[in-house]
């Protein structure tokens, strides 16, 4: 399953009509290859590799401590130490009681980290 957050409509639709301002485009246009040619990424999914990158630095110790205190590696868990996923490369996700909660750093960034393929969470 794939990790996408909630996309706010408003910042979409205004990456849309920036992208049809630029191309010259109708309102009926397509925005898609627009946003292709711009090199621009839709929100949600901009959002999901801004997180991924965050943790890809987390990950390597680039960035402060306060960062790197807010998620845990599966592998320092107590409870996990004898289970295979502790010698995999993924982040343990908090419980989230709302839904307002899975839009918390400390959820959405384990959460988009661990869907990656381990190919890519083990290049880095």
């Amino acid at each position: 399953m794939r990790y996408l957050p909630v996309c706010p409509a408003p910042l979409q639709r205004a990456q849309n009509a920036a992208a049809r301002l630029i191309a010259r485009l109708s309102p009926r246009d397509n925005v898609t290859s627009a946003l292709r040619e711009l090199h621009r990424l839709p929100v949600p999914y901009r959002i999901t590799y801004k997180l991924c990158l965050l943790m890809y630095l987390i990950h390597s110790s680039q960035v402060p401590s306060y960062l790197t205190d807010i998620v845990t590696e599966t592998a320092t868990v107590g409870s996990r130490s004898r289970l295979r996923s502790a010698s995999s490369l993924r982040y343990e996700q908090p419980r989230a009681r709302l839904k307002l909660g899975q839009r918390a750093f400390s959820y959405a960034a384990p959460a988009a980290w661990n869907t990656l393929p381990m190919s890519l969470q083990q290049n880095f």
